[in-house]
């Protein structure tokens, strides 16, 4: 059985410490993404009496590095090329800083990462398993596995990311925990839906994504709701494709390509309900941000979505790679805007009190405390048994 919860009572069994402890995230970018946004999270809401947070990037930096020293945390660009080379650059940077703690995001890092941590001898290495890991390759799927046995935990964001860590990548359920994902629901004050039928949904306009089937369905959708209207903030590799096949459904004036936006707050607020047709998530972040504004949603079954989304509360979940049957919940619920509200703040309240950032950094915490403490405790063990 994966463990959900952590043990609050051990976790703060640790010993007292004299100083902070010293923390290392290590993500592959700082640029762009659901993740580096969590890590600005991170280094805003870290408890500073306690821990000393430092975040390495393996690769490109950019606007939320910016971030993160703006909360005052020190960022680091690894700058090595070739996998070797980067493996004895994290190995040096690890020992220098004397880090207590190593926090590791995602695979690439995990996978790399966690040697790098052990060569170093960091006392507790974590690594967050932020989505599905959809689309990786048996070798990559093995990689994983042999890494995790280095690590003293694999957190998943999800309870189907955790199911994934022990079905697919062989992991003892014992080093899995589950730790959901969060937002700043300070920063997404309820708003609550506008009256005119006006959908939104917020992702990188990638594969995974499906927005195919969101523009297929949204087509479906108005023969029924002829005011009906959808709003894409976004940018990638598909938006091209995308517009094209917009105009090919004839919903050229029905559909609105925004791009790249840092106002996504205020475009939430200008929505009567959010939408997302993706084939993959771990908890998504615009989900989440869309319920704490206070919109319904209507998202596709996969991953944690159904974690967050109450069916019939907060909003509809559909099947992914179905235009109909995400048609039929949008229709559905544009029938019923007398309910509208009624979701809106059914999914704040969802949010508030089971996904705010707070919350994710607390358990977090509460995890470094319990693995040092064990750390601690195998050591002091290890002397006396020596002594004899």
């Amino acid at each position: 059985m994966v463990s959900a919860t952590l043990d609050r009572s051990a976790a703060r069994s640790a010993p007292n410490e004299s100083r902070p402890l010293r923390l290392c995230h290590v993500s592959l970018t700082l640029k762009t993404g659901g993740l580096e946004r969590i890590l600005c999270d991170l280094a805003r809401f870290h408890d500073r009496r306690a821990f000393q947070p430092t975040f390495l990037a393996l690769r490109e930096v950019g606007f939320f590095a910016e971030q993160i020293r703006a909360a005052g945390c020190d960022v680091v660009q690894l700058r090595e090329r070739g996998r070797l080379s980067e493996l004895r650059a994290m190995c040096r940077f690890f020992r220098q800083g004397r880090f207590d703690i190593v926090h590791l995001h995602n695979t690439y890092p995990h996978i790399y990462g966690s040697l790098a941590a052990r060569w170093a001898k960091v006392p507790v290495v974590v690594s967050t398993r932020h989505g599905q890991r959809a689309g990786h390759r048996w070798h990559a799927t093995w990689q994983y596995a042999c890494a995790a046995r280095l690590v003293d935990r694999v957190i998943a964001v999800s309870d189907d990311a955790a199911r994934l860590c022990v079905a697919v990548d062989g992991l003892p359920p014992g080093k899995v925990c589950r730790i959901w994902n969060g937002i700043d629901c300070e920063a997404f004050a309820y708003q609550g839906p506008v009256a005119a039928p006006v959908a939104i949904s917020v992702a990188r306009l990638s594969p995974e994504k499906d927005f195919a089937t969101l523009l297929q369905g949204i087509g479906l959708a108005a023969l029924h709701v002829p005011a009906l209207r959808l709003r894409i903030v976004g940018d990638g590799p598909e938006r091209a494709a995308l517009e094209r096949l917009a105009g090919t459904l004839g919903l050229g004036e029905r559909v609105e390509f925004l791009g790249e936006r840092q106002d996504v707050a205020a475009l939430l607020g200008e929505a009567a309900f959010f939408v997302s047709t993706s084939l993959t998530e771990g908890i998504s972040l615009t989900l989440l941000e869309a319920m704490a504004v206070g919109l319904p949603v209507i998202a596709t079954s996969v991953g944690g979505n159904p974690e967050v989304v109450v069916e019939g509360v907060t909003g509809h979940l559909c099947p992914p790679r179905a235009p109909q049957a995400f048609a039929d919940a949008v229709v559905r619920l544009c029938r019923a805007p007398e309910r509208w509200a009624e979701y809106g703040r059914a999914g704040r309240e969802r949010v508030r009190s089971c996904f705010d950032v707070r919350r994710l950094v607390a358990e977090y915490e509460d995890l470094y405390h319990r693995l040092v403490a064990e750390q601690s405790s195998n050591r002091l063990r290890g002397r006396s048994l020596c002594d004899t």
